[in-house]
């Protein structure tokens, strides 16, 4: 049997997608499972046994016409049996059709409802659909396949090279054993409104280093560079770092959240992969219903304020005072810390 899966577009829907790639691999271990994806996002999976091998597909850029078609070809190669649509996406469900799969199973969402063979409805309420974890909404596509009931723990492996990729990191920035440090993250592809300060960011890792005495280093990606070197510079304390001139690659990301004692995140890509390593996490929530993005992971404190406004699931506040973040200040994370701290068992050292 060969089965495809069209992976999200976004590196927390990839990691909330995991349980379900664990699900199609328990049901058809024998079967040959490609994984389509935007190279970027690739790495995440890398060690996984899930996916039997993976095709870069980027739809956005310059060149994206003959990426597509020469995707379709190589699809219409494979010869697929089935293909799992985990985006709500009508271009995206046609282009699969395109790949003459004889089952495409996907939610009937927009025009994707005309390329698909099996169509789940997405949960509405009132004429809204219903918030719900993507972590729920992606293993009801395996359930429609004959999958049984999967566990909803996020998993991500970490290889021997990601290791030696984040011991590097350690010996770079000399950074002490890993129940010291604390990692941050403020940022998010999402939009403005779902980042936090700039002003509370530098305050807290001040204060992390210099009340708690604890070591900071600030997470980014390749585009975040020059924003994480600014904010550890502005925070002006030896105990704050940041990844500004190290290796940002996937694998040692995930290798440095899993080494870490504490994540402090917005609601983004870093919280799914500290949840699917066991790194125990406080998530800055503003915009953006927590129910949609819900991990299930144990003893999370989710920050949330509860305002009127909120949430408006818009990408810019639509009000103008971003009240939902600037208003989660830095004592409130701080006293979040202090509690999820005191809770925690010191992991083993770096």
């Amino acid at each position: 049997m060969n089965i495809g899966v069209l992976l999200p577009n976004w590196v927390g829907d990839v990691v909330m997608a995991t349980p379900t790639l664990r699900a199609l691999r328990r049901q058809f271990p024998r079967a040959t499972i490609t994984g389509i994806a935007r190279p970027y996002l690739l790495p995440l999976l890398a060690g996984t046994d899930w996916l039997s091998h993976t095709i870069a597909w980027e739809h956005h850029g310059r060149g994206w016409i003959g990426r597509t078609w020469k995707l379709v070809r190589q699809l219409r190669r494979e010869r697929l049996d089935t293909v799992v649509v985990l985006r709500n996406s009508g271009f995206a469900a046609g282009i699969v059709r395109l790949c003459r799969a004889r089952q495409v199973v996907g939610y009937a969402r927009r025009a994707s409802r005309l390329f698909l063979t099996t169509a789940l409805a997405a949960p509405r309420e009132g004429g809204h659909f219903t918030p719900i974890s993507a972590v729920d909404y992606y293993l009801e596509l395996a359930y429609a396949l004959g999958c049984p009931n999967e566990p909803r723990q996020l998993e991500l492996p970490i290889t021997a090279d990601d290791q030696a990729a984040a011991d590097a990191v350690w010996q770079s920035l000399r950074l002490p054993d890993s129940d010291e440090v604390v990692l941050l993250n403020i940022g998010g592809a999402y939009g403005n409104a779902k980042h936090w300060p700039r002003e509370h960011s530098i305050e807290l890792a001040r204060r992390l280093a210099g009340d708690l005495g604890l070591t900071v280093l600030i997470l980014c990606g390749p585009g975040e560079r020059a924003d994480a070197a600014s904010l550890a510079a502005a925070a002006d304390h030896p105990r704050v770092h940041s990844l500004a001139e190290e290796d940002v690659r996937f694998g040692p990301t995930k290798a440095i959240i899993q080494r870490a004692r504490l994540l402090v995140s917005t609601d983004s890509g870093p919280r799914h992969i500290a949840a699917a390593v066991g790194t125990p996490t406080i998530t800055l929530f503003g915009p953006i219903d927590p129910r949609w993005s819900e991990n299930y992971q144990p003893d999370a404190i989710h920050l949330r304020l509860p305002l009127e406004c909120s949430p408006c699931g818009r990408r810019i506040c639509p009000l103008g005072h971003h009240r939902c973040m600037r208003d989660l200040t830095p004592e409130l994370v701080l006293a979040a810390v202090e509690r999820r701290l005191r809770t925690l068992p010191i992991p083993a050292a770096a």
